[in-house]
C-alpha cells in the first residue's frame, strides 16, 4: 500500500496597498535607509490600514483567492489552520472568522500561535491530520498584523515588521511529494527576550499595562539575534543530515523573513548560494507568520514538480523548526 503525503497543492498570498518605506521611518523615528538595510535587508513593508482591520481580513483574502486558483469548492474544506501572532481576538479563534467568511461549512477551525514558527508548526500538524487518512483538504493560513503591536517611536522594532498573509492548501499525496521529515524545538529561555509583556492572564490589560506601553512588541535584538543564528541554522543542517541531503539536492532554501544576516548565515551554514534562498524580506519586511507563505506565493513560477525544498524558522519564545518538502506541481500551470 502506498504511503500518503501531505503536499501542498496551491499557494496564495496576499499583503495590503499601503507601503511604509524607510524614508517615512527616517521621519518618525531615529533611523537611516541605510542603516535599517545594513542590518535588515528590509526596503519597505505593508501596513494594514483602517479602523476594525483585523489580520483575519488579510486572512480571508489569501483564503479566498486559494479558493478561487485551486478550483475547491469551500464546502470540501475540512480544517482550517490559522497561524498568527495577532488574532483578531483571544476568542472566537481568527481561523473561525476565516473559515466561516470563505464558506468552509464543514470544516471545524483553530488557531496555532509559536510566534514566528507557527505556520511551519502548523504545516507539520495539517500532515498529520492527512498522512492518517481523515482529512483531504486543509488550509494552513499564517498572517500577521503586526502594526497592531508595533511601538512606531521603538526604531529597534518598529522598523523589522510588517503585515500580510499566506494561504496553502494542504491534500493527500500518493506519488512521494509532500512533507518528507520535520523537527520542531521550543524553549522558553526566550521569554526574557521577545515577548509581549501584557494582555494575557499574567499580566491583564489595565490603564498602567497601557500606559507603559506592554502591550507592544519587546525585543533585545542582539539576544534574538545569536540565537536565531544558531538555531535556526542547526535544526536545518540536521533535517538536511537526516536525509543525506547536500546544499545541491534544494532547489531552495524556504527561510523565515527574521534579518536577512540571519538568513544567510543558515544559508551559508548549509552550503546554499544566494540564488537558492528564497527572499522577500526587502519589500514586506518580518510579516512573522505569513514570511514562508508569502516566500512560496512570490517564487511559486519558478517551483518545479520534484523540487527539494528546505523550510527554516525561528520565533520569539523560543520557537524554531526545520522541514524537508518536495514540491508537488509545476509552479507555473496553477
Amino acid at each position: 500500500m502506498t504511503k500518503i503525503k501531505a503536499a501542498i497543492t496551491g499557494i496564495q498570498g496576499y499583503v495590503p496597498d499601503y507601503v511604509l518605506t524607510n524614508a517615512e521611518l527616517e521621519k518618525m523615528v531615529d533611523t537611516s535607509d541605510e542603516w535599517i538595510l545594513t542590518r535588515t535587508g528590509i526596503k519597505e513593508r505593508r501596513i494594514l490600514k483602517g479602523d476594525g482591520q483585523g489580520t483575519s481580513v488579510m486572512a480571508i483574502k489569501a483564503a479566498e483567492g486559494l479558493l478561487k486558483k485551486t478550483n475547491t469548492n469551500p464546502a470540501d474544506i475540512d480544517l482550517v489552520i490559522c497561524a498568527t501572532a495577532t488574532p483578531d481576538y483571544i476568542f472566537p479563534s481568527t481561523a473561525n472568522l476565516i473559515a466561516t467568511a470563505i464558506g468552509a461549512v464543514n470544516a471545524f477551525s483553530y488557531d496555532l500561535m509559536a510566534a514566528c514558527s507557527g505556520f511551519l508548526f502548523s504545516l507539520t500538524t495539517a500532515a498529520q491530520y492527512i498522512e492518517s487518512g481523515k482529512y483531504k483538504k486543509i488550509i494552513v493560513i499564517g498572517a500577521d498584523k503586526m502594526s497592531s503591536i508595533l511601538d512606531y517611536s521603538d526604531r529597534a522594532t518598529c522598523i523589522i515588521f510588517g503585515d500580510g498573509a499566506g494561504a496553502v492548501l494542504v491534500e493527500p499525496n500518493e506519488e512521494g511529494f509532500g512533507i518528507q521529515d520535520f523537527i520542531l524545538r521550543s524553549d522558553a529561555v526566550g521569554e526574557k527576550y521577545l515577548i509581549l509583556k501584557a494582555g494575557g492572564s499574567k499580566n491583564p490589560a489595565t490603564h498602567q499595562t497601557v500606559d507603559e506601553g506592554l502591550h507592544y512588541v519587546y525585543q533585545e535584538g542582539s539576544a534574538v539575534f545569536k540565537y536565531a543564528v544558531s538555531n535556526m541554522a542547526e535544526v536545518a543542517e540536521q533535517v538536511m543530515f537526516k536525509n543525506n541531503l547536500t546544499g545541491k539536492d534544494l532547489a531552495f532554501l524556504v527561510p523565515h523573513q527574521a534579518n536577512k544576516r540571519i538568513i544567510n548565515a543558515t544559508a551559508d551554514r548549509i552550503g546554499l548560494p544566494e540564488e537558492k534562498v528564497m527572499i522577500n524580506i526587502d519589500k514586506y519586511g518580518n510579516t512573522t507568520n505569513g514570511c514562508m507563505p508569502l516566500c512560496l506565493w512570490d517564487y511559486e513560477s519558478k517551483l518545479k514538480k520534484g523540487d527539494k525544498l528546505l523550510f527554516s524558522a525561528f520565533g520569539g519564545g523560543f520557537t524554531w523548526g526545520a522541514a524537508y518538502i518536495t514540491w508537488a506541481y509545476d509552479g507555473s500551470k496553477n
